[in-house]
């Protein structure tokens, strides 16, 4: 997961590895990397040879040096430096079973056993449980500054859990940018708002001016803790509104399993497509 990010890239290193072609010719495009990693590496843990091919893998993993497919990413630093500390643990933790296996048969079951844990690591740092935890010990901090750091950093951790293509905050033309995030081929500014009051129309013409200097397939992404007053709703929404409004009820939606994130997105992008409105309430999802 931290040394692939590109999917075909992943696939060259599983047939490196000697994962048979049928498996991998079985992956399709709406599984995600976690979901198939994750379903091979149960299917190989039963079996001796699967065994063996995990740890082959874990090896080969273990040797890297470099990190040809994390390059040339707005964020390849943060990439690469994520995954040189996934190789020195994978590392580390290989030398230490190493030197405590005598037999072969012991040595087997430790490659099993150590990509299971790994495995779990992983799930814990990064599952959904996890981050709805950290909401809602935001929930506190909402209108402090402190708080909208640490919720900006929790909201790109879920764009990185649900493997959505993104870009930290950054600066353009003299503009302070939230991030942004690549979705079914478009790409939207975000602006995220963690205050105690509802969003205003003044938020809506700010983030509306940063969109309208960007390309023409860009749109934005305002995400308001406290929802949007209805001032906002109509200022956001019209012909050929460029913007998506989203509040706590949607992140909720996700963290509940009920769709994924690229789902929300898309259902609300659709909304606006059919009807102008920027702002669809999770309560009319259905309708």
């Amino acid at each position: 997961m931290k040394s692939y990010w590109r999917k075909e890239s992943l696939r060259k290193f599983l047939r490196a590895s000697n994962v048979s072609e049928a498996i991998i010719s079985a992956w399709n495009s709406d599984e995600s990397k976690r979901d198939f990693l994750d379903r091979i590496f149960q299917k190989h843990q039963i079996t001796d040879s699967g065994k063996t091919v995990i740890y082959g893998m874990a090896q080969s993993l273990s040797e890297q040096a470099t990190f040809p497919d994390l390059r040339n990413w707005e964020d390849s630093a943060q990439k690469i430096s994520e995954a040189t500390k996934a190789v020195a643990e994978l590392k580390s933790y290989l030398k230490a079973q190493d030197e405590e296996i005598r037999s072969e048969r012991e040595r087997e079951q430790a490659k099993a056993k150590a990509q299971e844990e790994r495995q779990t690591i992983q799930r814990t740092l990064t599952d959904k449980a996890k981050l709805q935890q950290r909401l809602e010990s935001l929930h506190l901090k909402v209108g402090t500054q402190q708080g909208g750091y640490e919720f900006q950093d929790w909201f790109f951790d879920l764009l990185e859990f649900c493997e959505i293509q993104n870009r930290r905050p950054y600066v353009s033309a003299g503009r302070q940018i939230d991030g942004s995030l690549t979705h079914d081929g478009t790409t939207y500014l975000i602006e995220l708002k963690f205050t105690g009051s509802q969003s205003s129309a003044t938020d809506i013409d700010s983030i509306r001016a940063k969109v309208d200097d960007k390309a023409d397939n860009t749109m934005g992404i305002i995400l308001s803790i406290s929802g949007f007053s209805s001032v906002a709703i109509a200022q956001a929404s019209g012909r050929k509104t460029t913007l998506l409004l989203f509040d706590a009820m949607h992140l909720y939606l996700f963290l509940s399993g009920t769709l994924s994130f690229g789902e929300i997105i898309s259902r609300i992008r659709r909304h606006v497509s059919q009807t102008g409105e920027a702002y669809l309430p999770v309560a009319n999802f259905s309708g």
